[in-house]
């Protein structure tokens, strides 16, 4: 355990300002330190030319070794793609050839990159990762949902309409949902996503997970909860364009999720970070050993997995601001997506 906090803090990355004012050129992806640079800085200057050495670097150093520990890099090879549509194919062609083990990552950040001709660029791909073959056909026939589909929820019945208009309530948004269902891998590759375009719409999927934060019967959905506030907490405390997304979100969300935009908009506006990290083991560990609120399930909650556990600490951490052996570390169990990832180095 003290081996592991010792090097977790070694890993400290680059602030914002400083991620974009040294960002490596691409013969400096001599190390993993250089390409997670290069990620915090790439939002400010788009260079997508450079993602194919970016993404053998990611194979070289063992990025993309572990699925739970990688979404970050997969969220951000499909944020460059799909922000690139005639160039997408070309991109990720010429990051060939990488470690087999790795293929699965191309596979999934094609599919995932929200390009409306993402199957064709698959399917050109494809003879490069032959032992994927099963993974493509079930993102083809949509066995395995993208991250951008969506499905119709249930019609409001007609006594839940007589309630909501007899309570006030305001209506709620589309009747949609996400296909993809929220984990610790979907965190982590919405993170990526911003960090390839500046987009905010990965940003207000994250805020969707924050009512999670006070959720007291499933240690998967509390773990996101705070794990989504705790990122939006420290990446925004040194991104002023970020903490100024959140102060307008926090204007039209419902007042649940309002109220907890609120305590992260503090926290980050003063760097009061610590509570928040105290807070995320703290709920989680409380839980962990009273069992789920309602059935006291222990069995369930002692099903945290490393992906659950790993809950977004590399999207915290590429841009410098995880005080790192936070949730990454708990119950003693090293499964930070850090060390994971970057042990090959």
């Amino acid at each position: 355990m003290r081996a592991a906090a010792i090097l977790l803090s070694a890993i400290i990355f680059v602030s914002h300002d400083a991620g974009f004012a040294a960002t490596p050129r691409v013969a400096d992806f001599s190390s993993s330190d250089n390409v997670l640079t290069w990620i915090n800085g790439y939002r400010h200057r788009p260079e997508p030319d450079r993602l194919p050495a970016a993404i053998q670097a990611m194979s070289r150093y063992g990025a993309l070794r572990d699925p739970e520990g990688s979404g970050v890099y997969v969220g951000f090879i499909s944020g460059v793609i799909g922000a690139n549509p005639d160039r997408a194919s070309a991109l990720i062609e010429g990051a060939f050839p990488i470690n087999t083990e790795d293929h699965w990552a191309i596979v999934r950040a094609i599919a995932h990159s929200g390009l409306p001709n993402w199957k064709q660029v698959l399917s050109e791909q494809s003879p490069h990762m032959p032992t994927r073959a099963v993974m493509i056909a079930k993102y083809f026939d949509g066995s395995l949902p993208t991250i951008t589909a969506t499905v119709p929820q249930p019609p409001l019945s007609a006594s839940d309409k007589i309630k909501q208009f007899f309570s006030r309530e305001k209506p709620k948004g589309p009747e949609v949902d996400w296909a993809l269902d929220a984990s610790p891998e979907v965190l982590d590759m919405l993170w990526g996503k911003y960090f390839a375009t500046g987009d905010y719409g990965p940003i207000l999927r994250i805020v969707g997970m924050l009512p999670w934060s006070k959720e007291r019967d499933s240690v998967d959905k509390l773990t996101l909860g705070v794990m989504a506030k705790f990122t939006l907490a420290t990446n925004s405390a040194r991104n002023p364009e970020l903490l100024a997304l959140l102060k307008r979100s926090a204007r039209h969300q419902p007042k649940e999720t309002a109220e907890i935009l609120k305590t992260i908009i503090d926290a980050a506006d003063t760097m009061q970070l610590t509570a928040l990290r105290k807070e995320a083991v703290g709920a989680i560990e409380d839980l962990k050993r009273k069992g789920p609120g309602s059935k006291r399930d222990v069995a369930t909650a002692g099903k945290i997995g490393e992906g659950a556990i790993a809950l977004g600490c590399l999207g915290a951490a590429v841009t410098g601001q995880v005080a790192l052996g936070l949730p990454c570390v708990v119950g003693g169990a090293v499964t930070s997506a850090v060390l994971k990832g970057w042990t090959g180095q």
